[in-house]
């Protein structure tokens, strides 16, 4: 049934460029979480009324995110792949694709923490600085905890983005769904081929709204 639904479809091929997009989508996922919260709270600390309230290095910090944050992400691959060839020694390939993932989403993510941080009780951050408690628990014993909900909901959306970034990827050669799509559906005329490479990113999509809105529920202690 499916070979007739399917005719052109090749299920390893499917497999595997599914794990390929997964693959990149986790690991630019996880330095993402880490640059955006250290990016954010940088952004956080050193606006107006933050604990290091510097005018200067917060926009240079804005302009920077902003700069990156505004530039389509399929031109910033073109920008990168000097870089990227310098670091991974390849300009094809998923783990190629992963420089300009990050550095695509990373400013994305560093704003969507700054706004959730912005969100915290005021009075709890006063009362937590009033008791001499060091930037250390600040950040992690207050800052992090009651931000929480907002950073996994941006999280998944960040998330989401990247999943998009890496099928934009696929198409000059990184692997993945999108590669499958452009390579082996559209370029070859095999629309079947490009349908169901399409349905699994929908899918992979739908899966990480599921599970982000779940986390996010769960720490939500409204």
């Amino acid at each position: 049934m499916a070979d007739t639904l399917f005719p052109h479809l090749k299920w390893d091929q499917l497999w595997a460029a599914t794990l390929e997009t997964l693959y990149m989508t986790a690991l630019s996922g996880v330095a993402t979480f880490i640059l955006g919260v250290v990016l954010g709270l940088a952004l956080f600390l050193t606006a107006r009324g933050g604990l290091f309230h510097n005018r200067t290095v917060y926009s240079v910090m804005s302009i920077v995110v902003n700069v990156f944050r505004s530039i389509p992400f399929i031109i910033l691959i073109v920008l990168l792949i000097p870089f990227t060839k310098t670091i991974v020694g390849t300009i094809l390939g998923a783990n190629a694709a992963l420089p300009a993932l990050i550095v695509g989403a990373a400013p994305f993510y560093a704003r969507l923490v700054e706004i959730a941080l912005r969100e915290v009780d005021k009075g709890v951050i006063e009362a937590t600085r009033s008791m001499g408690a060091r930037l250390s628990t600040l950040v992690f014993r207050v800052l992090l905890p009651e931000s929480s909900p907002a950073l996994v909901s941006g999280m998944t959306v960040t998330l989401i983005a990247l999943v998009s970034y890496s099928a934009m990827a696929g198409v000059i050669g990184a692997g993945g769904l999108g590669n499958l799509a452009y390579l082996e559906g559209f370029q070859r005329n095999h629309g079947d081929v490009t349908l169901v490479a399409t349905v699994t990113i929908l899918i992979v999509v739908f899966i990480i709204q599921f599970c982000g809105d779940v986390i996010t529920s769960l720490l939500d202690k409204r």
